[in-house]
This record gives structure tokens, C-alpha cells and sequence, in this order.
């Protein structure tokens, strides 16, 4: 059964006090209850009561999913601003306190505190998941096995999380560093088979680890419930537009690798550990790094590498009907990540990082 490559495209937002420029509680002003009367299912709480997250609907091709995606944004801004906050799209707040933030009264996610502790406490990250349809679980798990390798790629073209707790950084994805944190995060190992996955995910839940798979928060997964193969890696880019290219780029890679594996073909596989390398340098250094090829040994400029890659899924594109999309990724090379930019409004503001805050703000709503 050939895959739909269906897109779902999911976004956690700041909110952010227009006035302080620091994160704000969306619960006081009632901005999630009124959200959910006019979005219903596509916008939710997350573990932070400074956070939410919006999810489109099941997409057929790029362009619903990018007028859906815009559509959640446009609303989103405006009910901000009805309830006296603003929306940012950041990975990372530039100076926010994890320490002060409030968790959202659900059973939920006092459980996950109350399991993880600090590390839960600390985790106030924002990001991008892309799902791609993929109904056969066997399917999905090639995908999955086969697509970790590009996940490094990826993440250096979302970077979007320079600054944590008022510090440049030094990295362009920081929100990864502090991710990683959680227990079972980061790069997948292979599996031989859907079975194998399943048998994994039912000694986690035996041994009491975790009460259902959705506790298994790997940069890429078979999602548990959906039928799909769900990237979790990226940082959410500033703009929607990047958000769309991204979820073209994740698309087509899912497509590519379907059409290799119906060849009796795939690209080579390679350990957690030699990808970790790759994904180390993706969000320390974003578009300015090297990955190393491992088929070479040796390091290649990443924008080499992208331009590569392009070229690699280029046979899909149009079969997709993503070219525009796919075009995004040039002018994320061309014009920076959100990291690039934020860092550039920092010295150009001599260090301002409510400058930070309202560009962030003004870059979440362009373009729609």
C-alpha cells in the first residue's frame, strides 16, 4: 500500500506580555478557553502556562497544509492581542526564568513533574513537529531507520534558540541541548521491524517506564496513534513560511526514501552515535558548521551539503507539487536561520534582548 504522505504540522507558541517582553501566563486572561471555542481540537495547552500549541488538520498536500498553518497563526496573533499579550514563535525565550513559569493544571502533566522533577520544570522549549503520512507500520519504521541520517540537515536549517535565561548561548538550537534532558530523547536506534518497535514499547510499559508510546519523545518516531512518522526535532522557525519549507523538505525526504526502498535500495545506515556527531554540530553551529559525510570521512560545509540534498530529493518534488515550497529552503540558506537573525538584532541592538523579543514578534506574523 502505497504511503499518502499526508502532513499534520504542529507549532507551540509563546505567549509573551507586550509590555515586559517576558513570557506571560495565558491562563489569567482566559486566552486557551476562547482559543478553543473558535479552533476546537486545533490548539491546545501545553506543560507551561506560557506556552500553546496549535495543530493543522490532516493535510492531502503542502498547500492545504500551509493555508491551514497560516489560518492557526493569523488566529493566533489575534487572539493574543485580544487578551493583551503578544505571540512569538522562538524555541527558546531570550531571557524568560523556567523558575517562575507556572505548570498547566492537568493531571497530565503534574505526572510527567512529578516523574521527571527538575528536568520537566526546566523544559520550557517551543518546536516544530511535522507528520508525514505513512499507514504501513513496517513502512514507516524503513522511513524512520532511513531518514535519521537527515535529521542533522534538518535541524541546522530550523535553528531558532540562541539565548537561554538572558545568555547568548553559542549555539544556534539550544532548545536541543536542554531537551535532552528528558529520558528517551535524541536520535532513534534502527529496528528491524515494526515488531521489534512494538516489543520495546511494551517492555518500557510492563516494567512500568512509561504508561503508552507517546512517552517515547525521539527526534523522529512512529507516532503511536496516527499512522504516521512524526518528526519532533526542529526548533519552530520564526516565520510560517519556514515552517512550510521544513515540512516539504520532511515530506519529500519521507517520499524519496519510500521510492528507494520500493527499488529494493536505501541509503546507508549509521549508528546513533556517529548521527549524534552530526546533530552536535547542526545545533551548535547551524548553517555555518560542517557535518562529516560519513561515506567520505570527512567534513563538508553543511550549505554543500543541503544544496546535495536538494538535488538527492529533487525527483520527487513535482510529483509532490512542493517545488515552491521546496525553493523556502534556498532562502533559509540565503537569508539565515531565526538563530542568524536573532543574533543579528542582538548586536545590532548592543545586546537588547527586549530588541530580541520584538522582532521575534514581528517575524511570527509576517507574511501572513
Amino acid at each position: 500500500m502505497r504511503p499518502s504522505f499526508s502532513l499534520g504540522i504542529e507549532e507551540e507558541y509563546q505567549t509573551v506580555d507586550p509590555v515586559t517582553r517576558d513570557l506571560r501566563s495565558h491562563i489569567e486572561t482566559e486566552m486557551l478557553a476562547a482559543g478553543k471555542l473558535r479552533l476546537q481540537e486545533r490548539v491546545k495547552a501545553e506543560m507551561h502556562t506560557s506556552v500553546v500549541e496549535v495543530g493543522t488538520r490532516v493535510c492531502r498536500n503542502i498547500q492545504e497544509a500551509r493555508e491551514d498553518l497560516y489560518d492557526l497563526r493569523r488566529q493566533m496573533i489575534r487572539l493574543a492581542r485580544e487578551h493583551k499579550l503578544a505571540l512569538v514563535a522562538g524555541a527558546t525565550h531570550p531571557f524568560a526564568d523556567w523558575r517562575t513559569q507556572e505548570i498547566y493544571p492537568d493531571p497530565r502533566y503534574h505526572q510527567v513533574v512529578k516523574d521527571l522533577q527538575l528536568v520537566a520544570r526546566a523544559n520550557l522549549i517551543f518546536g516544530l513537529h511535522v507528520h508525514v503520512g505513512i499507514e504501513d507500520p513496517e513502512a514507516a519504521i524503513r522511513i524512520m531507520n532511513s531518514m535519521r541520517y537527515f535529521l542533522p540537515h534538518i535541524m541546522a536549517l530550523a535553528t531558532n534558540s540562541p539565548f537561554w535565561l538572558g545568555l547568548n548561548t553559542g549555539y544556534k538550537g539550544y532548545r536541543a541541548k536542554v531537551f535532552e534532558n528528558f529520558p528517551r530523547t535524541g536520535i532513534p536506534d534502527a529496528f528491524t521491524s515494526y515488531s521489534e518497535f512494538e516489543s520495546y514499547v511494551s517492555l518500557l510499559v510492563r516494567t512500568n517506564c512509561i504508561d503508552n508510546a507517546k512517552k517515547i519523545w525521539w527526534d523522529i518516531r512512529p507516532h503511536p496513534f496516527f499512522n504516521t512518522v512524526e518528526v519532533r526535532a526542529c526548533d519552530i522557525p520564526l516565520r510560517a513560511e519556514e515552517s512550510i519549507a521544513i515540512a516539504a523538505l520532511i515530506q519529500a525526504t519521507a517520499a524519496y526514501l519510500y521510492k528507494l526502498h520500493e527499488a529494493n535500495q536505501d541509503i546507508r545506515h549509521y549508528t546513533r552515535s556517529l548521527i549524534a556527531e552530526n546533530k552536535f554540530r547542526a545545533v551548535r553551529y547551524g548553517l555555518d558548521g560542517k557535518l562529516i559525510d560519513f561515506g567520505k570521512q570527512q567534513e563538508v560545509p553543511l550549505r554543500d551539503l543541503i544544496e546535495e540534498y536538494l538535488l538527492m530529493i529533487d525527483a520527487v518534488v513535482d510529483e509532490l507539487g512542493s517545488r515552491e515550497e521546496i525553493d523556502g529552503i534556498r532562502r533559509i540558506l540565503r537569508d539565515g536561520t531565526g538563530a542568524d537573525r536573532q543574533l543579528k538584532v542582538f548586536e545590532e541592538s548592543k545586546g537588547d534582548l527586549k530588541a530580541v523579543v520584538d522582532y521575534m514578534a514581528r517575524e511570527t506574523a509576517a507574511g501572513l
